[in-house]
């Protein structure tokens, strides 16, 4: 009997327009960063996500939207917890030129959890 690997569930916010990118791939990969966007951040709570969505992303773009998904704990673990402002805002900082690497540590599908308007 094989022996599934050890996953960490993550959550990420995002827009509409990452949403489009994300169901293109077959909801299997986050896109490639944007120049102005050097670290990908996925984020460790549910909560920290909905604030986020919430409060940004439908502001800057007339909707928000949470993913949850699964990555390889092994990968991960070559990264820190960051804290992004306070004790409940932990996330980890994956620079741009990793996403291919970042991506291929997912497992299974990210899944769309909450949305705002």
């Amino acid at each position: 009997m094989s022996k599934e690997p050890e996953t960490v569930t993550l959550w990420r916010p995002i827009g509409p327009e990452e949403l489009v990118l994300i169901e293109q791939s077959n909801m299997r990969e986050f896109p490639p960063r944007l120049p102005e966007q050097p670290i990908f951040y996925p984020v460790l709570t549910e909560e920290y996500a909905i604030k986020i969505a919430r409060d940004w992303n439908v502001k800057a773009s007339g909707s928000g939207f949470v993913t949850r998904f699964e990555v390889l704990k092994s990968y991960l673990d070559a990264y820190d917890v960051q804290e992004a402002g306070g004790r409940a805002h932990l996330e980890y900082w994956i620079p741009a030129e990793e996403m291919i690497a970042f991506n291929d540590a997912i497992v299974g599908q990210i899944t769309v959890v909450q949305e705002f308007r």
